[in-house]
C-alpha cells in the first residue's frame, strides 16, 4: 500500500530542479534525501544526511571565497530509470585572483531512489580529473575580463 506522504519522482524531479541551480547561493531541501544518503564524487565519498548537508555548506562557503562569480547550470535533469534520476550539469566560475581564472567542467549527477521516492545514493561524474579542474586556476580567464 503506497503511503500518502510517499514523494512521487515527479516531485523530486521539480524540487532538484529549483535546488540545483542555485546551490551555491542558498540551501537546497533536504526532505528529497534518505537519513543515511551515500554521497560521492571524484573527490569526497561519505555517508549520512549531516555529511550531506556539510558539503553543500561547504561548496557555498568556498564559492563565496574563492570565487567572484559561479554558477551551476542545469542542463536538464530526468528520470532515466525507474529508480534513477539523472541530472546533467556544467560549473563555471571566475576565480577571485588578479588574473581572473576561469573555471569550467561538465559533469552529472545519478541520484537513485527506495520505494519512496526518497534519494538514497548521490554519485557526482566529472568530464575530468580533479587536477585538471584545479589546473584552470592558473590560466588567465575570459569570463572575467
Amino acid at each position: 500500500m503506497r503511503v500518502e506522504s510517499q514523494l512521487s519522482v515527479e516531485r523530486v524531479i521539480k524540487t532538484l530542479k529549483q535546488d540545483l541551480p542555485t546551490l551555491f547561493q542558498k540551501d537546497i531541501s533536504y526532505h528529497i534525501y534518505t537519513q543515511d544518503i551515500y554521497f560521492k564524487d571524484p573527490v569526497n565519498t561519505f555517508q549520512y544526511k549531516f555529511n550531506y548537508r556539510i558539503i553543500f555548506w561547504t561548496l557555498r562557503f568556498h564559492a563565496r571565497l574563492f570565487f567572484t562569480q559561479i554558477y551551476f547550470d542545469v542542463h536538464e535533469v530526468y528520470q532515466s530509470a525507474e529508480d534513477t534520476i539523472l541530472a546533467k550539469w556544467t560549473v563555471r566560475g571566475v576565480l577571485r585572483v588578479p588574473w581572473k581564472a576561469d573555471l569550467l567542467f561538465n559533469g552529472y549527477s545519478t541520484y537513485k531512489l527506495n520505494q519512496d521516492n526518497l534519494i538514497y545514493e548521490h554519485i557526482d561524474t566529472w568530464d575530468r580529473k580533479p587536477g585538471e579542474i584545479l589546473r584552470q586556476f592558473w590560466q588567465r580567464g575570459e569570463m572575467g575580463n
